[in-house]
């Protein structure tokens, strides 16, 4: 896989070609992570992007999600694969929603330090953010346009309109 211009999720014993984002998708994702580097310097926390493979365990499935933290000791030399990160963020797609929201968010609270997954839309200001409770079941909190989003695993509060900022929404026509 290293050497191929595809990459591939492996889920389950079996091998899924990865789709090729929007701009949209992309500045989304971009300006997550760089605010969330700024915000972690110095912290001990790697910030990784869409090309940073993610194994639920060593023996799978391995995911490439958009946007990754992780603050654990055992990821800081990483170069092929990181297994704890506290933090996951999807950018939603037609072609892949239903996969994020489903059978991927299964594979995800697999991970005992997963503390945050996080969808971002690409259609409209929303995001969902899904945390654990002290009782191990995951709760959705909804943002929306002139939010001000928590993400509590990192300790990062930031406004809805950075996350968006110079992003033209997949929904809205070009001229």
């Amino acid at each position: 896989e290293e050497k191929q211009q595809i990459k591939y999720e492996y889920i389950n014993g079996r091998v899924f070609a990865m789709t090729g984002g929007t701009i949209p998708h992309n500045d989304i994702a971009l300006n997550l992570a760089t605010a969330l580097k700024i915000h972690l310097r110095g912290k001990g926390c790697k910030v990784s992007m869409a090309d940073a493979k993610l194994g639920v365990s060593e023996k799978g499935s391995f995911h490439y999600p958009d946007v990754m933290v992780t603050c654990d000791e055992r990821d800081r030399r990483a170069t092929k694969v990181i297994y704890h990160p506290c933090l996951v963020v999807e950018v939603l797609s037609p072609g892949t929603e239903g996969f994020d929201r489903g059978k991927k968010f299964q594979n995800y609270r697999r991970i005992s330090t997963l503390k945050e997954y996080v969808l971002v839309d690409a259609r409209e200001m929303a995001v969902e953010c899904f945390q654990p409770n002290e009782n191990g079941v995951w709760e959705l909190y909804n943002y929306g346009e002139g939010d001000e989003i928590n993400l509590t695993s990192v300790d990062f509060s930031f406004p809805m309109e950075m996350l968006y900022e110079d992003v033209v929404l997949e929904g809205v026509e070009q001229e």
